[in-house]
């Protein structure tokens, strides 16, 4: 799973949403959104804006998410 998709997958379940309940708010489908979540597909700009909207934070939000993640990742393959 790449840090973005991780990302998506945190915010979605702190704020207690399914997959398809993101999907139905995003206007995306459902096995797209599985998909970025577990870094199989890739999100356009376009995508992480819906993300976003359906999860009801802006991109930048899920972004300094998964730059933390990336950051906690990089410091445990260094140990």
């Amino acid at each position: 799973m790449n840090a973005f998709g991780k990302a998506i997958k945190v915010k979605r379940v702190e704020i207690g949403l399914t997959q398809e309940d993101l999907a139905e708010q995003s206007g995306l489908a459902r096995s797209f959104v599985s998909g970025v979540e577990r870094g199989e597909a890739k999100a356009t700009i376009i995508s992480v804006w819906k993300i976003a909207k359906g999860l009801k934070c802006l991109p930048s939000e899920l972004w300094l998410v998964a730059e933390r993640l990336n950051s906690t990742q990089t410091l445990n393959k260094k140990r």
